[in-house]
């Protein structure tokens, strides 16, 4: 089986419209959503996009689609204003969805076997795996996965590491990437590990973004990714900087 892998679209229905037609030409047999699929512009209308793939796709939860979900059942003060503004977009069927996403898949890849897909990491969809993240507490997170290959998503940066038995993939971002750079990021597996990126026009998805209705929470989060990205470098060292802590 050969599997396209989708992480962190947030919303961003462009990104995703693109990547779809480089998935359709890559022949993959599957496709996995590795969460974080709402968080972003235009919630509604990716879900949508999403559900259409039918019984070919497989979706894992993302800590944002849990907090898209707590907001839609409960519009607090104590969720942040871009998950309130998801939970306002969507319908209660899609709600139910995301609710019951689970938090990992597992698959048989060629080439590379029983691969474990996760979010944050395989314990936590919360949890941060970057590209500095010290072996000692990679080993830690690691410990107990029976899978040689981990799949995961979460810190929107594309890396492919290995350490002992274990080799460990993020796919990147589809929607909402820091790789100092506006594309969306996504991976081909089997029967090797192929980390790829689609080019898209960002300004035409900007004047996309704003006619959804998208708020000014929304594009500060958006602006940071794609149009005037962020030192991906510097978001690595942040991140692990919070893990430490955490």
């Amino acid at each position: 089986m050969r599997i396209a892998v989708l992480n962190d679209i947030h919303g961003n229905l462009p990104a995703l419209d693109a990547v779809l037609v480089d998935v359709d030409q890559a022949g993959v047999d599957a496709i996995v959503v590795g969460g974080d699929l709402v968080w972003g512009p235009m919630p509604g209308e990716t879900l949508d996009r999403l559900a259409a793939l039918g019984a070919r796709a497989r979706f894992v939860m993302g800590n944002a689609d849990r907090d898209v979900v707590e907001a839609f059942d409960a519009d607090a003060p104590e969720h942040d204003a871009v998950s309130r503004y998801c939970a306002a977009r969507i319908s209660g069927p899609q709600r139910d969805f995301l609710a019951g996403l689970a938090p990992t898949v597992v698959l048989d890849v060629d080439g590379l076997g029983e691969t474990l897909f996760c979010h944050g990491s395989p314990r936590s969809d919360t949890e941060r795996i970057t590209t500095v993240t010290p072996d000692a507490r990679l080993r830690r997170i690691l410990e107990g996965v029976s899978e040689s290959l981990v799949v995961c998503g979460h810190t929107h940066r594309q890396f492919d590491r290995r350490i002992d038995a274990w080799r460990v993939v993020n796919a990147g971002a589809v929607g909402l990437p820091y790789e100092g750079r506006a594309a969306a990021f996504w991976a081909v597996l089997g029967p090797e590990v192929q980390l790829r990126s689609t080019d898209y026009d960002i300004d035409d998805a900007l004047k996309v973004f704003r006619a959804a209705g998208m708020t000014d929470d929304v594009e500060h989060e958006m602006r940071l990714s794609l149009f005037d990205p962020v030192d991906p470098d510097e978001v690595a060292e942040y991140w692990e900087s919070r893990s430490e802590r955490d």
